[in-house]
């Protein structure tokens, strides 16, 4: 009984849905048959050129984690597997050395 009390909710839910779903099916049908220019280059197609910036912009952001990933995990391998020299000790007499000009 409980069940019958959400129902015309549901159904308004499932209503809505359902038109958008049509409306989206129809935009698609529309981009796609219009995606074909005069010269038939299937790439003028907007559909597809709005699919393949996607794809592309995901694979990037992949591609970039796992990038950032795997530089973290070596940079803490290679800094406790070898004797690192210290940045900073390195510039600092580097400076000095450029202060105190030729011997």
């Amino acid at each position: 009984m409980a069940d019958d009390k959400d129902s015309p909710p549901k159904l308004k839910d499932l209503a809505f849905l359902k038109n958008h779903l049509e409306c989206l099916q129809q935009r698609v049908r529309e981009e796609v048959s219009s995606g074909m220019s005069q010269d038939g280059l299937l790439l003028s197609s907007p559909f597809l050129k709005d699919f393949l910036a996607g794809y592309v912009v995901a694979k990037l952001r992949a591609s970039a984690v796992l990038g950032f990933a795997v530089g973290t995990f070596t940079g803490i391998y290679a800094a406790q597997a070898y004797a690192m020299p210290s940045v900073e000790k390195t510039l600092r007499d580097y400076l000095r050395s450029l202060r105190k000009g030729p011997d």
